[in-house]
């Protein structure tokens, strides 16, 4: 089969190669789909370039975590009957802390747990299918992590980001009043197509002004954090009493001192998500709840852009740069 791989890190023009790989045959418990997408995510580049330190742990990867495609074959003890569906997968490849899997979406065929691999809708494509994973399932967690969101205040920190448009979709589909925050006016028409009920401009606006202004001094409930490390002063300072910080990442400062008594004073939580480590009932209520959004039509995916494997590298620079949607791998263009 047709994959890119690489076998050191590094930035993506020295290390990732396109070629042929063995094609996977699937083992007890697995399933063997053929990959029609290839989701990338910010996780995939990092892994890849060596990010903070992070090493190969295997000594070929074929990256991507999240993808969609075909249920082609099973393995033993799989019910055969799922041959010919339509599926989204997640966790395909590697982790944070442990190496996790070598062999992931950026290929014709993956073989894959049963388990990662739900049933796609019909009202989505491949391409949209293979944003589900990591994103979606992230923004699951930290939305419903403490429980139904019915009647709450939650902002959306980065409400346009991957992340961050779906967490507003879900939010508001469980019944909560979403805020999102954005750096632009085209972010700011996407954040308020997903659902948003105000969007706050974090570059003309003073958030936390903002924020006890619609909602009349008391803060919000939730706050979903895409950059705890810059944005937690602000955060906490907007937050009611024994509100909820959810952060999904830090990137801009991986290492930040902890203002302990200004959350403190106020009974706050800051619950930290990662999506490897998403508890077994939690995922499956979250693939429960975007299985059922998508089949009702309420789930929107948004694609930037979809490549070639042939060209994985001006994809992975692509996720590199940042843009508004996903970035995915079309497997097949390649003729």
């Amino acid at each position: 089969m047709r994959a890119a791989f690489y076998s050191c890190t590094g930035p993506a023009r020295d290390v990732l190669e396109v070629g042929e790989q063995p094609t996977p045959q699937p083992a007890a418990g697995e399933v063997l789909v053929r990959v029609r997408a290839s989701g990338i995510n910010p996780a995939d580049v990092k892994r890849r370039a060596g990010w903070r330190g992070l090493t190969m742990g295997h000594s070929l990867v074929i990256p991507h975590t999240d993808g969609a495609g075909e249920i082609v074959d099973a393995g033993p003890g799989v019910d055969r009957s799922r041959i010919g569906q339509r599926v989204w997968l997640w966790n395909a490849q590697g982790g944070y802390g442990t190496a996790g899997r070598a062999f992931g979406t950026a290929a014709e065929y993956v073989a894959i747990p049963t388990g990662q691999a739900a049933p796609l809708s019909d009202r989505l494509s491949f391409e949209a299918g293979a944003c589900l994973g990591v994103p979606a399932m992230t923004a699951h967690r930290a939305v419903y992590a403490d429980g139904p969101v019915e009647g709450q205040t939650i902002l959306v920190n980065g409400a346009a980001g991957a992340v961050g448009h779906f967490a507003v979709q879900l939010a508001t589909a469980g019944g909560a009043t979403v805020f999102g925050t954005v750096g632009n006016d085209a972010a700011a028409a996407h954040a308020r197509a997903a659902g948003a009920a105000a969007i706050i401009d974090r570059k003309r606006e003073d958030i936390v002004a903002r924020v006890f202004e619609l909602t009349g001094g008391q803060g919000v409930d939730r706050i979903v954090e895409v950059d705890f490390g810059a944005n937690h002063a602000v955060d906490v300072a907007m937050l009611r009493v024994n509100g909820t910080i959810a952060s999904y990442s830090s990137s801009s400062n991986p290492e930040p001192v902890f203002p302990y008594y200004a959350f403190a004073n106020k009974g706050a939580n800051l619950r930290v998500i990662q999506g490897f480590c998403i508890p077994e009932e939690a995922r499956r209520a979250g693939e429960e709840c975007l299985v059922r959004l998508a089949a009702e039509g309420r789930l929107s995916v948004a694609v930037a852009a979809a490549y070639p494997l042939s060209d994985i590298v001006t994809a992975h620079e692509h996720v590199e740069r940042g843009s508004l949607g996903n970035v995915v791998v079309a497997l097949g263009q390649d003729a």
